[in-house]
């Protein structure tokens, strides 16, 4: 077993190559200033901010919305809106995305945008540079974004079965993002996308309830913690499904460090978030980020990473007049 501190510089020293070793995968065709002077007067970018600070003035919560948007579509055939289109059998219907939010403030961004200058934003672009907006509003890092994606002309429902559950064990989570080229350091700060996340008490009903059919609450989850939940926010025959946060009551909508402590306290919600600090593979990621202020820097390599992954550019895909339907 290394010494503490030993496992510390290797922390940080896998954070250091990480950060290095991907600066340009996947962005050879996405640009800084891609829509400059493509717009009219208006500035893409401005547009899209204006739209989020008016939002997260009396809808917070769509911070959770849209990084919870951006990774379901980029995890599954890369980022380019697919998760977007309306119709039968498309990833919008499969079970993995139900809890998806947000969709109608994309419509309102894209209508305003195309209001300035039809036909040249993606839809893929908005859900991108959205979330970056979001995420830096909310106390998260701040991080410049390449534009330059076109939307995916299909999507169907049983591709969504590429994204982890969230009762998936790591080891299976570390396979599922190695085959999209993240390694489990990138992994788990992705994970930190839940110090502003939500889920719903019918996600975390067996682990509350009935465990492994024990009939008795997770053992891993600490017991106030249980009681807590059980209690106020997934008390049993509630008539809604309602809505459960990841992170600390004092700390919900607020993007920080504090979901690791939460997992460090025995308090993640999701059976995955838990398990991110049982597994000796990821607790010492866990330990390092609730201890250091590593995090913001290799949040923003990571989502920006994600952000790039199979992106359509040049002659592929569209340009969408609606981001629900192809044209």
């Amino acid at each position: 077993m290394q010494p503490a501190g030993s496992a510390s510089r290797l922390a940080v020293l896998v954070a250091v190559v990480a950060l290095a070793s991907s600066a340009a995968c996947c962005r050879a065709q996405l640009a800084s200033n891609y829509y400059a002077g493509k717009c009219g007067n208006a500035s893409v970018e401005a547009v899209i901010q204006s739209a989020v600070q008016a939002r997260l003035v009396w809808d917070k919560r769509m911070v959770a919305g849209l990084l919870h948007m951006l990774f379901h579509d980029c995890f599954v055939q890369g980022c380019d809106a697919s998760l977007l289109l309306d119709g039968p059998n498309t990833e919008k219907t499969a079970p993995q995305n139900s809890g998806i939010f947000g969709y109608d403030f994309i419509d309102d961004i894209k209508s305003d945008l195309e209001a300035a200058c039809p036909g040249v934003v993606s839809c893929a672009d908005i859900i991108i540079a959205a979330t970056r907006d979001a995420i830096a509003l909310c106390g998260g890092p701040s991080y410049a974004v390449t534009l330059g994606r076109r939307d995916g002309m299909s999507s169907v429902s049983w591709m969504a079965g590429d994204l982890p559950s969230p009762h998936v064990d790591i080891p299976t989570a570390i396979g599922m993002f190695a085959k999209k080229g993240f390694n489990s350091f990138e992994m788990a700060t992705l994970m930190g996308a839940h110090t502003v996340g939500v889920t719903h008490c019918s996600v975390i009903e067996d682990r509350l309830y009935n465990f492994n059919g024990t009939g008795k609450a997770d053992p891993s989850m600490d017991p106030t913690y249980a009681w807590v939940l059980t209690t106020y926010a997934c008390p049993k025959g509630q008539t809604f499904d309602n809505i459960v946060y990841l992170d600390d009551p004092s700390s919900i909508l607020i993007f920080d460090r504090s979901y690791f402590n939460q997992i460090k306290s025995r308090r993640g919600v999701l059976p995955v978030d838990q398990a991110l600090g049982i597994d000796p593979a990821t607790s010492w990621m866990v330990e390092f980020f609730a201890t250091t202020d590593f995090f913001p820097a290799m949040f923003a390599h990571s989502i920006t990473k994600m952000a790039a992954l199979e992106v359509k550019t040049g002659t592929a895909g569209e340009i969408r007049r609606n981001c629900r339907f192809t044209n």
